[in-house]
């Protein structure tokens, strides 16, 4: 009776190879659960004092279109989509008679506020300052070319229209850095300890084939 003997394969496990697949799953979803990857990013704005704005930007009288803001962002598209369609008119036609009155209730969130910022930069409002619970919007008349304008130039809230995009994308790339450095910083640990298992694991591989081959000779 011919015995049939089967050949057992032997499977070879390096100790730290599923940790090294488990790992970078258990960051991802570390970085998610605190916001890791969102990107915070701030701006500087300047609110003039009440004397200023009596003595200056109130009196150029306006007849104010007043738009309202009380609730969250998704709940205020209809009145975005108003505020940016006044907004372009008013620049377009260059109207000195009229301007724009917008109004936060006292249940607005945080985020129509930045909102609306990003509106004046997108539009390149030149004219607008906040008072109080309001952001007053307005036209100067164009200065003739040979009188010298009588009324001073605002230096008004947020203003980066004077930036090319060049400028723009150099600043978005440094920004980028910038946050890549403060991850690593905020989460070394986690980076040093991969990275150390990762060089543990292919040292392993690498003994591990020249032991195979070693033996097969």
């Amino acid at each position: 009776m011919i015995e049939k003997r089967e050949k057992r394969k032997k499977i070879f496990y390096v100790p730290g190879m599923i940790s090294l697949v488990l790992i970078p799953l258990f960051c991802l979803y570390h970085f998610y659960k605190v916001d890791a990857f969102k990107v915070e990013g701030m701006m500087s704005f300047y609110i003039p004092t009440d004397s200023v704005m009596i003595g200056n930007f109130l009196a150029l009288k306006r007849n104010y279109r007043i738009v309202c803001f009380n609730n969250s962002l998704d709940l205020e598209r209809r009145r975005i989509n108003e505020l940016e369609l006044a907004l372009r008119k008013l620049k377009r036609e260059n109207d000195t008679v009229n301007g724009i009155k917008i109004h936060f209730g006292k249940k607005v969130k945080y985020e129509m506020y930045v909102r609306v910022l990003e509106i004046f930069q997108v539009e390149d409002m030149p004219y607008y300052l906040q008072y109080k619970d309001d952001f007053l919007v307005l036209m100067l008349p164009k200065p003739k070319l040979k009188n010298k304008p009588e009324l001073s130039i605002f230096v008004c809230g947020y203003q980066p229209s004077y930036r090319s995009e060049e400028d723009l994308l150099k600043e978005e790339r440094k920004r980028q850095i910038e946050y890549l450095i403060t991850l690593f910083k905020k989460n070394w640990i986690l980076f040093t300890g991969y990275l150390g298992l990762a060089g543990v694991n292919i040292l392993a591989l690498v003994k591990f084939n020249k032991t195979q081959k070693y033996n097969q000779k």
